[in-house]
């Protein structure tokens, strides 16, 4: 489904029928056929819960998919990626979307060095399109004990350029040109600049300040054979000259003004034989043409209105081009409709009395909306400074979503006080790059390699003894969370291969197996096993991360952390102070470590041959011991810092391989040999021991785990007990809970400084039988400065947006 469809074509039409007379034409009825059929596009909003991280923190985040501007129905997956600045792809999730919505964690452990981390989020179908309209964001990440430390360089480098309005400088029409500092870092406080004559330096045609740290604009008419500069200098007395366009002495001028009841446009012409006869005007709103009309008459210049019908009333980046009786494109302008009217609801609120007393208790309520069925609520203190490189859901859905180029701050267009002159200066210093015109009007279209699916799908290779078994019935019996979800009958291929397509679950699914064969013809000899991997795959990111301020130095370097980040490491040290009080709770302590290395030693005999037992292994019991083992959605991972001289890199798939003092180590799964791609699959609740083994036993450098046999797996019932072929199906990841702290325990009172920077994180909070849906949280000791985020849709995708410090 999409926002726009042929009949507002016809109701435009409607309109300008006075003026402009609507005819087709050929090939640009094809590309516009082309573009309708074929470059339907999603684009991604990730909210994180803050902008700083501290190993032990977790990483909360909600993410929204669009199709234009409607969330989006094309894909029910997302995928999520953390890398290193070194492209390294530490961690990901697949995260289940529903109405174009879903949520996440990453728990950041204490194996991660400090670094800049890049949060990538993407759907199988946008890997179609280019990588630049991925969700990309920075995540600085601190370690205390990392050796060397990240330092943010607050340069102030930049580039100036200028755009003329809809790319053509023809002489004597008077042209907007726009102003764009392109910077790396922190953009310059303020900057002005003027216009001069090469041939004239010392006069100053244009003068003009910038409206803000990315655009300015100014008007200029030009002369035949002039040569124009744009001399822009910042506050610091930085200066850089950019030079204008050639002047053209023949061509078409395009000049919009965007108001709240419809963009009034002009078209110009100079020096051409039959004005503006034979030209054709198309509009675009999201891959989809919402206006088209043909001149016919040889004026030279035309004025008209465009409602804001051709966009239901909404705001939308609507793009005009203007093509020439051979159907070639010869200006085209983006513009913002409805930019001093922003489409917003906003949520009611039954209460918003906030204490501001420290560690106090706290709720707000909003009223029940039977439009608005659940929230995203993000409670936090406000860290922002002027400096702040903000992004939120207004300017991803309006802005950076489609636009790839680096914008500072572009949450600031779609703000409060925002300025409507700047946001259009910004636009006339871009173009729509998610299609190519010239590739259009030939009839090109996108090479599609990956089609969205409804769930998750799986490919297992069926072996009996080791040996594929082609042409077979297999029973498979599913079980979730402990219960039975029924049972299937496949057939392996001539390969021996079955196949699990678009299944759904987001809770470790127990897949338990056997062949459909008569128990008095099975041999005692025969050992099943199916080896599953997933076809619902991550896609290599091909590209160069984004560039940064950030770097590494050595510890020695002891730069100043900000404040935000100095808060972190001191909420990492309370929750030390935590765990430390709660361990002494603890009793018979000595006790219990000796009955689980009893209970280890058992463990090790009952799973392990001689041929991988060795003096120098390090065993991990995930049965009696570990637990915590568990909330890791991968053992490598988990493995990493583990055991002295073990260690992983990460392969262009995402898989960890592990290394034993500088070697790569063997992967043994049940002891039998495995690849890096089988263990990334394998749920950490299937595993029930990890060995260990350096250059030991009679399998040299080796990693092997080992899964969990019939009486270790939980809930195991009488009736099943002879069904021991069992695999678990890693499916959608869940997130891990937000936990308000206890902070009338008597630990929390051993805490003299309460710094959390997260004080409520509910990405669906729902109300309940009509009551108002209320959060509840407890300040830390100076939360007098709190940023509370709401997001919604309704059914009709009606975007419910609240962002104000309290």
């Amino acid at each position: 489904m999409t926002l726009f469809d042929m009949k507002k074509i016809f109701i435009f039409f409607i309109y300008v029928v006075g003026i402009l007379q609507f005819k087709a034409q050929g090939r640009i009825d094809k590309a516009i056929q082309n573009l309708e059929q074929n470059y339907s596009q999603e684009k991604v909003y990730v909210l994180l819960n803050k902008d700083n991280y501290v190993v032990g923190d977790n990483i909360y985040f909600k993410s929204f998919v669009f199709d234009g501007y409607r969330r989006s129905t094309i894909s029910n997956t997302l995928f999520v990626e953390l890398y290193d600045h070194n492209k390294n792809l530490v961690d990901k999730r697949t995260i289940a979307l529903k109405n174009g919505e879903g949520d996440g964690s990453f728990v950041l452990t204490e194996a991660l060095k400090e670094d800049i981390y890049f949060f990538r989020a993407y759907t199988a179908w946008m890997a179609n399109f280019p990588e630049e309209f991925n969700f990309m964001k920075q995540v600085p990440i601190y370690n205390p004990k990392s050796e060397q430390r990240l330092i943010l360089d607050k340069n102030t480098k930049w580039t100036a350029n200028a755009f003329s309005e809809s790319g053509t400088f023809i002489e004597n029409i008077n042209t907007k040109i726009a102003v764009r500092l392109f910077s790396q870092g922190i953009p310059p406080a303020s900057w002005s600049g003027y216009v001069i004559d090469a041939e004239k330096p010392a006069e100053k045609l244009v003068s003009f300040k910038g409206f803000d740290q990315n655009v300015s604009s100014f008007s200029l008419t030009p002369k035949a054979g002039r040569n124009y500069k744009v001399i822009v200098e910042d506050n610091k007395g930085i200066k850089q000259t950019v030079a204008l366009p050639a002047v053209a002495n023949s061509g078409i001028n395009l000049q919009i003004s965007s108001g709240n009841d419809g963009i009034n446009y002009t078209l110009k012409s100079s020096n051409l034989p039959e004005g503006l006869k034979g030209h054709s005007i198309v509009g675009i709103i999201n891959n989809q043409m919402v206006y088209r009309a043909n001149i016919k008459n040889a004026s030279a210049d035309i004025s008209s209105k465009i409602p804001t019908k051709i966009s239901d009333d909404k705001n939308a980046v609507l793009q005009l081009v203007i093509f020439n009786d051979k159907e070639e494109v010869v200006a085209k302008r983006l513009c913002f409709v409805k930019p001093k009217n922003l489409m917003i609801e906003q949520p009611t609120f039954a209460s918003t009395s906030l204490n501001n007393d420290p560690r106090a208790f706290n709720s707000f309520e909003l009223e029940p909306d039977s439009d608005y069925p659940s929230y995203t609520v993000l409670v936090k203190e406000n860290t922002k400074t002027e400096n702040t490189n903000d992004n939120n859901i207004l300017s991803a859905l309006w802005l950076t979503g489609d636009i790839s180029s680096p914008i500072f701050s572009p949450a600031q267009y779609f703000s409060k006080n925002a300025n409507a002159d700047a946001l259009d200066a910004l636009l006339i210093s871009e173009s729509w790059k998610r299609f190519d015109w010239d590739s259009l009007l030939t009839g090109k279209t996108p090479e599609i390699k990956y089609k969205p699916e409804s769930n998750l799908s799986f490919k297992g290779k069926v072996t009996n003894n080791g040996r594929i078994i082609p042409n077979k019935s297999v029973n498979l019996l599913f079980n979730a969370g402990g219960t039975d979800k029924g049972i299937s009958q496949a057939v392996t291929d001539d390969g021996g291969f079955i196949y699990l397509n678009n299944i759904y679950f987001d809770e470790p699914l127990t897949v338990s197996y056997y062949l459909n064969q008569d128990k008095s013809k099975a041999s005692e000899s025969d050992n099943v096993n199916i080896y599953f991997q997933p076809l619902t795959n991550n896609i290599i990111y091909k590209g160069n991360l984004p560039a940064t301020n950030y770097r590494l130095a050595g510890s020695s370097q002891n730069a100043q952390v900000s404040s935000d980040v100095a808060k972190a490491l001191q909420n990492k040290k309370n929750q030390q102070i935590l765990k430390a009080a709660n361990e002494e709770t603890q009793i018979e302590e000595v006790q219990v470590t000796a009955k689980k290395v009893d209970l280890k030693e058992k463990l090790d005999k009952e799973l392990s041959s001689g041929r991988f037992s060795g003096m120098n292994s390090t065993i991990f019991d995930l049965v009696n011991e570990n637990q915590d083992a568990q909330t890791s959605l991968n053992i490598m991972q988990w493995l990493q810092g583990r055991a002295a001289g073990l260690t992983f890199t990460m392969d262009s798939s995402g898989n960890y391989v592990p290394s034993i003092r500088g070697s790569q180590a063997k992967l043994y799964l049940d002891e039998m040999p495995v690849d890096a791609s089988m263990i990334n699959s394998l749920p950490v609740s299937n595993i029930a021991m990890v060995k260990v083994l350096k250059n030991d036993g009679l399998v040299g450098n080796a990693v092997a785990i080992y899964t969990k046999r019939g009486n270790m797996l939980a809930d195991q019932k009488d009736d099943k007990k002879e069904l021991n072929n069992k695999t678990i199906l890693r499916g959608y990841d869940k997130a891990v809970d937000f936990e308000q702290p206890d902070i009338t325990s008597d630990a929390y009172k051993k805490i003299t400084k309460d710094t959390r920077e997260l004080l409520y994180w509910n990405p669906n909070l729902t109300p309940e039988s009509g009551l108002p849906a209320r959060a509840i949280f407890f300040n830390n000791d100076e939360a007098k400065n709190r940023e509370i985020t709401i997001i919604s849709f309704d059914k009709d995708d009606r975007l419910l947006y609240y962002d104000e410090v309290k």
